[in-house]
């Protein structure tokens, strides 16, 4: 598995600038870099093939799309075991944009997107709590996004 540790120095500038602006031109991130074109395609081809960068996405703001309720939602299983099944089918739920497995009280942790709070009950009662396997749900409202950044890569 590759680690931030095997990148080189040019790699971590790349990947620095990338991530503030994914739409930069490779040429304009050879020109601050004082390399060639080709040398930045290349090691993003690199990065690419190692899983570093797992592709580009455009980045929408969901309010002005019409989901005005962010939430998370915390779900307990009623046996570990059945992660994999559960999962599976919250993949199939659009609203949910992240999952993780997680310890402490929750075995999923999921961030969901509705248009308001009738839609938000729906997706709970109808969807997500009718999943076989899902002992239970407890949802936060998100009130406001504070902080949404990439990580951001040590100088080392």
């Amino acid at each position: 598995m590759t680690k931030i540790q095997d990148l080189d120095k040019l790699d971590k500038e790349i990947l620095s600038i990338l991530m503030k602006d994914a739409k930069i031109p490779y040429t304009d991130i050879a020109k601050q870099l004082f390399v060639s074109g080709g040398t930045v395609h290349v090691r993003m081809k690199k990065l690419e093939d190692l899983g570093v960068v797992k592709g580009s996405r455009l980045e929408v703001d969901a309010t002005k799309l019409g989901y005005d309720i962010t939430s998370f939602i915390g779900i307990f299983l009623e046996r570990s075991n059945l992660y994999h099944k559960v999962i599976e089918e919250v993949k199939l739920i659009p609203e949910v944009v992240s999952a993780y497995y997680t310890t402490g009280n929750y075995s999923i942790f999921a961030k969901v997107c509705c248009k308001d709070t009738m839609h938000l009950r729906e997706l709970l009662s109808e969807r997500i709590q009718a999943i076989e396997g899902i002992q239970r749900t407890e949802t936060l409202i998100a009130l406001e996004e504070s902080i949404n950044r990439p990580i951001t890569l040590t100088k080392d």
